[in-house]
């Protein structure tokens, strides 16, 4: 079977991927740079850009120079290969050979593939216009061979289909650049008048070596297909999907109960011998009259308990609508982390965090309350109460700093202070009143006070003196006044209650 390639070229890669993510950028010159040698050195620009004159390689300085409303973004190393992976792992549809071509491009060996979408102009258009519709700025060629597409692609005028055999004539009026040769070799071409891949293409191989060295041979030979090029191709991930077809349609609850009961068995099975554990599951139901409904749970640290997760399903089935029946299960687990081996009798005896149960209650508890009402706290190293402690991400996050116990903090801490009424008997003296959302609150004990400054490099303003107060109802809160005291313009709040 002749070999046929597909060579797509992102002209814009890391640009297109900030405007598609930041759309009120799409009409703004962006730049993408990174620090080289004390200086901030532009590694990729838009369209806009590139049409005030700034290029790959300009320096952040001159570019701000031409441009006044240049928006600059720091360069993030590896994104590129990241980008052009989900893209590539996308491209599987098409062709089951798919290779990423750094920085900028991927190549797909679509060898009897073209055919299936109604000709390889067909194939090239489908591929490319649905790149573009996603904010792409793409373009691509087919060839005998990779160097041949991947020339087309990039500096071709005419057509991007070259027939089988022509190469030679399609690349022939191309630039030396096209053959995806070193900085110093096109320099040395250029310096001695070879401007076209035509004009040194039927040179001897013994004088180009002499003179270029043994590279520009090779990527000859590779795109005129003397020689062939070896492509290392992605291998999609293997999805942890579990599938249970119904010889009759499902309605009950209980046949539901038994389905994933059996999924969850299979899947549990495969993700106990790789040594990972579910964070989060689908469950999709594929019912007779064409619909599909699903359901899904997640938890706070991997699990393949099969138990554990039956139980947060089981909180979902009855969101499942069976209508006329359900023909089809399919499970999936598309989050998955790994998890530490350890034996299940070892959590009887170390309480805490660590422990399996705990974990499972906050599922449990997650799935009939909902998982944004459940919330860990970390302390942070900060003076000023609301910036000291932050949300955590997950249970096994461990703290950067240990809880501080020399002062008392309330239990409940108000992300943002409110106002209160105060009313004090000496100046400068704890409330001996306050008035809290309409509510009257007598003080019969006080403590403080506690100055608390502001972080100067942080942000500027006054300091606060706290008072831990309680009225005569038993109740503590902590209240503050901001600056010092001043009969215009004194300001109380509240912003903590204690337990």
């Amino acid at each position: 079977m002749q070999k046929r390639f597909m060579c797509i070229w992102f002209r814009h890669l890391l640009t297109d991927w900030v405007t598609i993510r930041k759309p009120d950028l799409k009409d703004t010159a962006l730049v993408i740079a990174a620090p080289e040698r004390g200086r901030m050195i532009i590694t990729a620009a838009n369209q806009l850009a590139e049409q005030q004159g700034i290029y790959k390689g300009t320096t952040v300085a001159d570019a701000r120079a031409a441009s006044s409303g240049l928006e600059v973004l720091d360069d993030e190393p590896g994104k590129a290969a990241k980008l052009l992976r989900l893209l590539g792992l996308r491209c599987i549809r098409y062709t089951p050979i798919v290779a990423i071509d750094l920085p900028d491009g991927l190549i797909l060996d679509i060898s009897g593939c073209a055919h299936l979408w109604g000709g390889e102009r067909e194939y090239l258009k489908e591929i490319i216009l649905k790149l573009r519709a996603k904010g792409f700025d793409a373009r691509g060629a087919i060839a005998d061979t990779i160097g041949a597409a991947w020339a087309v692609a990039r500096f071709g005028k005419v057509s991007p289909i070259i027939a089988a055999g022509m190469q030679a004539a399609a690349i022939t009026a191309l630039s030396p650049e096209a053959l995806r040769l070193e900085a110093d070799v096109l320099e040395r071409l250029k310096k001695l008048g070879f401007r076209t891949i035509g004009s040194f293409m039927s040179m001897p191989g013994s004088v180009l070596r002499r003179r270029f060295g043994n590279g520009i041979l090779v990527r000859l030979r590779q795109a005129l297909d003397f020689e062939k090029e070896v492509i290392t191709p992605l291998i999609p991930p293997v999805p942890y999907q579990e599938r249970l077809p119904c010889m009759e349609p499902i309605k009950t609850a209980t046949g539901i109960e038994v389905a994933i009961q059996q999924l969850l068995e299979q899947l549990c099975t495969r993700l106990q011998s790789e040594g990972m554990g579910v964070r989060k599951a689908v469950l999709k139901c594929y019912r007779v009259d064409g619909k599909m409904v699903q359901v899904g749970i997640s938890t706070n640290r991997g699990s393949h308990s099969v138990s554990h997760l039956f139980k947060l399903f089981n909180l979902q089935i009855d969101k499942i609508e069976p209508a006329l029946g359900i023909e089809l299960f399919i499970l999936e687990a598309p989050k998955v982390e790994e998890i530490d081996p350890v034996p299940e009798q070892l959590w009887a005896n170390q309480p805490g965090l660590e422990d399996t149960t705990l974990a499972e209650l906050l599922d449990k508890l997650a799935g009939k309350v909902g998982l944004n009402t459940i919330s860990r706290y970390l302390p942070v190293e900060h003076y000023w109460p609301e910036r000291s402690v932050k949300q955590a991400i997950s249970l096994q996050e461990q703290p950067p700093t240990s809880w501080r116990t020399d002062r008392q903090r309330p239990v409940r801490l108000l992300s943002r202070p409110e106002k209160v009424e105060v009313m004090a008997l000496i100046p400068d003296y704890p409330p001996k009143i306050f008035v809290y959302r309409g509510k009257r609150h007598t003080i019969q004990r006080a403590d403080g006070p506690e100055r608390i400054e502001r972080e100067w490099w942080l942000d500027q303003g006054d300091h606060r003196d706290y008072y831990t107060v309680e009225d005569t109802d038993g109740c503590r809160y902590w209240l503050f006044r901001s600056g010092h005291y001043d009969n215009e313009g004194v300001e109380w709040f509240i912003h903590g209650f204690f337990a």
